[in-house]
């Protein structure tokens, strides 16, 4: 009764993943077992209780009020529910936040900390959350709901929010032997820079992606010319899209034209804290079904893009080698590398 929406989400998801995985309670819960959550939080959660303590006073406030509200709200739930005992923490650097709960679950996965993490994502999509992006200017303006979303466009205007839930789990390569698994994909590697520009927009030159992208080759141990798929950030908005194309311009150099890239975020709208993990989790799937997602919506590509080799439809290929890229307020950026096992 004490969760939020996309509490309640994340809830589900993390039943369906360890199901997936196949893993018992003792795999659950044990001290070799942590969690990474991310999430922006609850604007209507927290709305609707100041609302009730203003009406009815203070002593009447939901005894779950904040925990249910606030940013670590993800954390807090499915530790206490999934009696999580190893590691655990809660992300909020707005749409970079699950590309930092992977990056960090590698970390302690890779340095022996722990064997298994879970990272799990959920993002409350209201009209208290959503709305206020008017203010910025940053939503879509397009009222065909078959145009409002199209990265790349010419003609884009804004991001069209995306809630729900995403939740992947990460093993280290002894566990997978001991357990006999088949992983989707392997996480490689990551990397995450700053922009150091502004506190809402992008650097116009991708500074901090540019930094992110190779520390996360470096990271990975590959070069450019071994990725063949990019999932960009590419969230539909004018600044933001034109960043990241000029950061993968930079990094990606002679080989820019080789690595088909596509921003899904044209299908599933623009899930913020979510968007990283669900993504994380479109790659995964893509190399176990042997497919490469298209870049929907496009009808006149933006010029600015025009040596990147962005594809439209989807192809029956699986991706060998991917980059997933994401970007937050503040100039948070992180680049995931994950390669077919």
């Amino acid at each position: 009764r004490g969760l939020a929406p996309h509490g309640l989400y994340a809830y589900c998801a993390m039943k369906q993943a360890i199901g997936d995985a196949s893993l018992d309670e003792d795999e659950v819960s044990n001290i070799t077992t942590g969690i990474y959550t991310a999430s922006g939080g609850s604007t209507r959660m927290i709305y609707s209780n100041i609302q009730r303590m203003r009406e009815l006073g203070p002593m009447r406030c939901s005894p779950t009020g904040i925990v249910s509200s606030i940013s670590g709200t993800l954390s807090f739930n499915l530790v206490a529910i999934f009696k999580i005992l190893g590691n655990s923490s809660g992300f909020s650097s707005a749409c970079a936040s699950s590309g930092h709960a992977l990056g960090f679950a590698y970390d302690d996965i890779a340095l022996g900390r722990q064997d298994r993490m879970f990272v799990a994502a959920g993002e409350d999509v209201n009209y208290e959350s959503v709305v206020p992006f008017t203010g910025m200017r940053a939503l879509s303006l397009e009222r065909d709901p078959g145009r409002a979303s199209c990265p790349f466009d010419k003609s884009r205007n804004g991001f069209v929010s995306a809630g729900g839930a995403a939740v992947l789990v990460l093993e280290s390569e002894d566990e997978v032997a001991r357990r006999g698994s088949t992983p989707y994909a392997e996480l490689a590697g990551w990397g995450q820079a700053s922009d150091g520009h502004n506190v809402a927009i992008s650097h116009p030159e991708g500074r901090g992606l540019v930094r992110a992208m190779e520390l996360a080759f470096s990271s990975a141990d590959v070069k450019p010319n071994d990725i063949d798929y990019i999932n960009a950030h590419a969230t539909s908005t004018i600044i933001g899209d034109a960043s990241e194309g000029k950061a993968i311009q930079e990094v990606f150099g002679e080989a820019r034209g080789l690595p088909k890239i596509s921003s899904t975020k044209a299908i599933t709208g623009h899930g913020l804290s979510l968007a990283s993990a669900m993504e994380g989790a479109i790659v995964s799937l893509a190399m176990k079904e042997g497919f490469t997602p298209g870049s929907a919506h496009i009808e006149e590509l933006d010029p600015v893009f025009g040596d990147l080799n962005i594809i439209r439809d989807t192809e029956m290929v699986s991706p060998e080698c991917a980059l997933s890229n994401s970007s937050g307020f503040g100039g948070a950026n992180v680049a995931l590398v994950f390669k077919k096992p």
